[in-house]
């Protein structure tokens, strides 16, 4: 891990930093301040950046890759709840807020690069900036609304629909996330999402 300022990409990492849904729109003072208090870290395919049951919580903003929230049960078996990519986060703060632990682990689906700060620093960081707290708490309650919608999708479309519905929300991440992870997702085997990608229109992934 390293700071912004140190980084050799940082020029970079500032242009993706504003372009993010909840930053973007931030004042350059309070972008300044955030940035102090960033980490930037890089994990591999499949390596969690938070464990479903964790107590050290942590805010984290997607630079490059696909992170996908998910769920397991004592037998392993698991359910992914959601995708973030470039421009999006991911975030344990209603865990915070209720004092439980992460209900859920943050894992990277492909090599991923994020900035990140503890959840203390950050909560402290929007209790001086509201402007920042109101759009972060929305977009926190759009998330679960998000997952929501898709927990009830898989018990009520058939495999076509729940694939179209990816598809219309999702169309720029159809071929970036990979088939297992994506019939995972979506409640398929990797064969069925195949197939529908053939007849749907969509190229097979290899």
């Amino acid at each position: 891990m390293s700071s912004i300022a140190t980084h050799p990409q940082r020029n970079t990492i500032r242009l993706q930093l504003k372009q993010n849904l909840i930053l973007r729109e931030m004042p350059v003072r309070a972008f300044e301040e955030l940035e102090r208090e960033l980490e930037i870290a890089e994990f591999r395919k499949g390596e969690p950046l938070v464990r479903q049951g964790a107590t050290g919580m942590e805010q984290f903003f997607v630079l490059d890759g696909i992170l996908k929230r998910v769920v397991s049960n004592p037998q392993g078996k698991e359910m992914i709840l959601r995708f973030a990519a470039e421009t999006d986060m991911d975030t344990s703060y209603a865990a915070w807020r209720l004092k439980t632990p992460v209900p859920y682990s943050i894992v990277a689906v492909t090599r991923t690069r994020v900035a990140k700060l503890s959840m203390p620093h950050w909560v402290e960081f929007l209790d001086r900036h509201n402007d920042v707290k109101l759009r972060f708490e929305y977009e926190v309650m759009r998330l679960m609304s998000e997952v929501m919608a898709h927990t009830i999708t898989l018990h009520l479309l058939d495999a076509p629909g729940r694939l179209a519905r990816f598809i219309r929300k999702h169309r720029d991440l159809l071929d970036r996330i990979p088939k297992k992870e994506l019939a995972s997702y979506l409640n398929l085997t990797p064969e069925t999402l195949s197939r529908l990608k053939r007849t749907s229109g969509g190229p097979p992934r290899r």
